[in-house]
């Protein structure tokens, strides 16, 4: 961490063990510790620590998102322009091409995306609460624009099949990231996959469920 601000070195600590511990189960003494700060600091630039946990969020989502909203509407007025409904392929990899690309970003990206699989699969609501707020525009927009691709699909099975896919694609996500033994039997093909071809994969299934009769 040198170099860095202490508002960074902060995030980086909270988000390393927001991820592998848990929000309920890391202490400000462990990240103070990690990020070689003082509690007054923490105080400083966050003030809580529900405060910090929503700018950990914040620093990775807010321009991942902005990515994924222009890609969106750029499909949606294509598609207007050409008088046709969007193409439900087009509007997934709108929504799901930045995300993987996140993630092949760096080694900062795995803890991030053990934080989103922590906030939706976590019993407790505080974590899931704060990425639903900062998501909910995004999904909203998502919903809209399925459904004009979609006109024929009733709203409950859209939001259903989006339900589907979400999980499917955090857990893509998830497993992409996990370190498995050397003798696991599907560890070569996870490592050796492609990000390209990660992606491609995953549309081709999603897009299929989306669509079906």
């Amino acid at each position: 961490m040198a170099g860095l601000d202490t508002k960074e070195r902060i995030l980086n600590a909270a988000e390393h063990f927001f991820a592998r511990d848990g929000f309920h189960n890391t202490s400000l003494r462990m990240i103070t510790g990690r990020a070689k700060v003082n509690l007054a600091a923490v105080n400083y630039h966050f003030g809580s620590k529900e405060a910090l946990l929503k700018e950990v969020f914040e620093r990775r989502l807010i321009p991942l998102n902005k990515i994924r909203r222009e890609n969106l509407e750029r499909v949606r007025d294509d598609a207007r322009k050409k008088g046709c409904k969007p193409n439900v392929r087009d509007v997934m990899h709108a929504f799901i091409e930045p995300t993987f690309h996140f993630m092949a970003s760096g080694p900062e990206a795995k803890d991030f995306i053990a934080l989103i699989g922590r906030a939706l699969s976590e019993p407790d609501d505080t974590v899931r609460n704060i990425f639903i707020h900062i998501m909910w525009s995004l999904f909203i927009l998502l919903v809209e624009i399925l459904a004009d691709a979609l006109p024929e699909l009733p709203k409950n099975v859209l939001f259903w099949r989006l339900q589907f896919s979400m999980g499917a694609m955090a857990h893509t996500l998830h497993i992409s990231q996990k370190s498995f033994p050397e003798h696991h039997a599907f560890m070569n093909i996870i490592s050796e996959t492609e990000i390209d071809s990660l992606i491609e994969m995953i549309l081709k299934y999603i897009t299929s469920g989306l669509e079906a009769s």
